[in-house]
């Protein structure tokens, strides 16, 4: 069984968590953007404790997404996978022999789960994002880049579910009272998905299993989760399978939810 709970999604932070069941329990939190004690209380909340995750899986260097995660593994001595550049950029901290370094297409094998990550197109050093599966299903994990490659879509062609960002609406980001330079960053091809690419990327990958899309990280200031609903609304139409949708919530996430076709 492979089932997935968001715990918060936005800029405010960014954390999820990917579990498969088989013959033993595997837990990996994707991402660490909250504060330790808001951390814990959200895993307790999900029905864990820090002592039960298998391992970290960093995304990519910003705050909103690395967050408490070496406070975190070292207190509760669980490994911390990223990429060589994401460990350069956050200054090569000591992570006490806990540091495992994640590259392009290398897939990490953690017995009943097993973690693809794949190069995306953002303004960080090295930022990877995820396809994971139990062996049966598949969650695609994409936030956090400014346009779909053809790498990025191959990686997750046969999704049964994705947790897919949608952070902006080029209407409301237009009208922001943000600067001209923060704006053309987050439109431009390494900043952030619009309702609009995220929509094309989910027709893109739509096929009769993916049965549900989660919207994540959207800007409290430049979206709202209606809007991102409804550009989301056609995906699927084409190959008569709509997935169901739903909005991941900065302050609350996403219940578990179960990856199947």
């Amino acid at each position: 069984m492979l089932r997935f709970k968001n715990l918060g999604s936005g800029s405010t932070g960014n954390a999820t968590l990917v579990q498969a069941h088989g013959i033993r329990r595997v837990q990996v939190l994707i991402d660490c953007g909250l504060g330790h004690k808001l951390l814990s209380e959200r895993l307790q909340q999900a029905g864990l404790d820090e002592q039960s995750l298998d391992a970290i899986f960093i995304t990519h260097e910003h705050a909103d997404h690395i967050g408490c995660a070496k406070q975190f593994a070292l207190r509760h001595r669980v490994p911390v996978w990223m990429s060589r550049g994401t460990y350069a950029a956050l200054g090569s901290p000591d992570f006490d022999g806990l540091l495992r370094l994640a590259t392009d297409g290398q897939t990490i094998d953690l017995g009943e789960l097993a973690l693809t990550p794949f190069t995306v197109p953002h303004d960080a050093r090295e930022p990877l994002q995820l396809s994971c599966t139990d062996g049966q299903f598949k969650l695609g994990v994409l936030t956090d880049l400014g346009h779909a490659s053809d790498h990025v879509l191959s990686h997750l062609s046969g999704c049964h579910s994705l947790l897919l960002e949608c952070n902006h609406d080029t209407g409301l980001l237009a009208q922001s009272t943000y600067p001209a330079f923060l704006k053309n960053r987050i439109a431009g091809p390494y900043g952030h998905l619009s309702n609009e690419a995220a929509a094309q990327i989910g027709h893109a990958l739509a096929h009769p299993g993916l049965v549900q899309v989660v919207a994540a990280h959207l800007s409290v200031q430049n979206n709202r989760p209606e809007l991102a609903l409804s550009a989301l609304a056609g995906v699927g139409a084409h190959v008569h399978a709509r997935p169901q949708l739903s909005v991941a919530s900065p302050q609350s996430g996403t219940s578990w939810l179960d990856v199947r076709a």
